[in-house]
């Protein structure tokens, strides 16, 4: 195994070197999910409304790749932590063969609710062409960003963070490229609209696909794939759904959570309901540099915890914390001191600039202290716990908030929905750490 600089190396150095890299593929996809959503909002604020309506359904087909993949890295590390490349290689294996079963399955799936799902929300039938458009293009294409996004994690189970961050970012890159080319229609370009949105989205995938593909054919990823090596370890299954299996529930919460605020919101007005699909592009920005953190200690800890060395992964996650609590510092601020101008790269509309200026204020104070159930939901994931990791972002995005926020919204109107945001990110700290300090005392018995 060449990977025992993971239990070597300084942790400070080792973190930085691992997180660095997937955070600033983090804040690259972030980029590209806000400028994609500025060129939409162009074309006009209904084609906006059915992008933040889409969401939902293009983040649960992100969840069953990412949670999936996030079963594969935590498993793969482990056992390089053991020493065992072989169930390394059948763990990573079976992990690239289900993982394109799941795509099959979801493509057929998400094409066929898309319209009914859309129609539930709005009965707007520019709103509604809008969002059918995006979603076909970007539904047909699911096999290549769920296949992408396994490899992705493999990558980075074995600590080749720069391949997989310039994999991300040419993929951003060539998206963001394309996005007014092919919305509004460039040279030979015809004008697409929303649909060129959604096909530039595909192309970007599609180009970062084809750069892990070429560094896999030239053996830079260091594990052997082959269907047949999958089929024979899957006996292993069980092992990478028992983490694969919270960690997509995890990431398809938020989906729940803005479906379910959606339907409140929806009472007062299709402002707050705008406000709420532009708050979630926004918020992408500070928490997937917050996710890049994850992902880079995530191999760290399972390699870790598969060598017995408990004292190294709790200095993991404690490094892991103070770097998370600054950029979700930094974050607040941002929200704190420019809110309007975040909120108007999205709408000319006065009126939805204030109140969705006044929306973030409020959300953001929840941030830093929302740090503390990010990286302890990560930590159990690579220890392998996806259940108690579960049940963390269960408390986040639905047994708290949506309660709070039904509530709260019946005295206070849509401020009633924003305030719950940093309640239920107080309650859920509080929660995570006693997850942490009771897990942490179990397996060192």
């Amino acid at each position: 195994m060449q990977q025992t600089y993971m239990k070597e190396k300084k942790i400070l150095p080792l973190v930085l070197s691992m997180s660095i890299p997937m955070a600033l593929s983090m804040l690259v996809n972030a980029l590209y999910n806000i400028v994609d959503s500025y060129f939409v909002a162009q074309i006009s604020e209904k084609a906006m409304t059915a992008l933040s309506l889409v969401f939902p359904l293009q983040n649960v087909s992100g969840a069953v790749a990412i949670g999936f993949g996030v079963g594969a890295n935590a498993v793969t590390a482990f056992f390089m932590g053991q020493n065992d490349k072989k169930a390394a290689d059948g763990a990573a294996s079976l992990s690239l063969l289900l993982s394109f079963v799941h795509s099959v399955i979801l493509t057929a799936v998400l094409l066929l609710i898309q319209r009914p799902f859309l129609a539930s929300f709005t009965n707007d039938s520019e709103t509604l062409s809008y969002g059918v458009h995006y979603g076909l293009i970007v539904f047909s294409g699911l096999v290549i960003s769920q296949v992408s996004l396994i490899y992705e994690k493999l990558f980075q189970a074995v600590g080749k963070m720069k391949i997989s961050m310039i994999s991300m970012i040419a993929g951003c890159v060539t998206n963001i490229v394309l996005d007014p080319v092919m919305i509004f229609g460039v040279g030979p370009f015809p004008v697409m609209g929303i649909s060129g949105a959604a096909a530039a989205t595909l192309i970007g995938q599609t180009v970062t696909l084809v750069i892990y593909l070429y560094c896999w054919k030239k053996k830079m990823l260091g594990i052997r794939l082959s269907i047949t090596e999958g089929w024979h370890y899957r006996h292993l299954a069980g092992r990478l759904y028992g983490i694969g299996i919270p960690a997509i529930l995890n990431q398809a919460l938020p989906s729940v959570l803005i479906t379910l605020l959606n339907g409140i919101l929806s009472a007062f007005s299709a402002t707050d309901v705008l406000i709420l699909g532009i708050y979630y592009k926004l918020q992408t920005f500070i928490y997937l540099t917050s996710s890049g953190i994850v992902q880079g200690i995530r191999p760290l800890v399972a390699y870790n915890y598969g060598a017995g060395d408990l004292k190294r992964v709790k200095g993991i996650v404690r490094c892991a914390l103070i770097l998370a609590i600054i950029v979700m510092g930094v974050g607040m601020a941002i929200c704190m001191i420019a809110p309007g101008s975040l909120i108007g790269l999205f709408t000319t509309n006065p009126a939805t600039i204030k109140a969705g200026g006044t929306a973030l204020r409020i959300i953001s104070c929840g941030f830093v202290v929302s740090s503390i159930s990010v990286i302890v939901c990560g930590t159990m994931e690579a220890l392998g716990s996806g259940t108690l990791s579960f049940i963390i972002s269960l408390m986040r995005y639905v047994v708290i908030i949506v309660p709070v926020a039904f509530v709260l919204s019946r005295f206070i109107g849509a401020t009633g929905v924003w305030n719950a945001f940093w309640v239920a990110e107080a309650v859920t700290a509080v929660i995570a750490a006693l997850i942490y300090r009771k897990k942490m005392y179990a397996i060192s018995k």
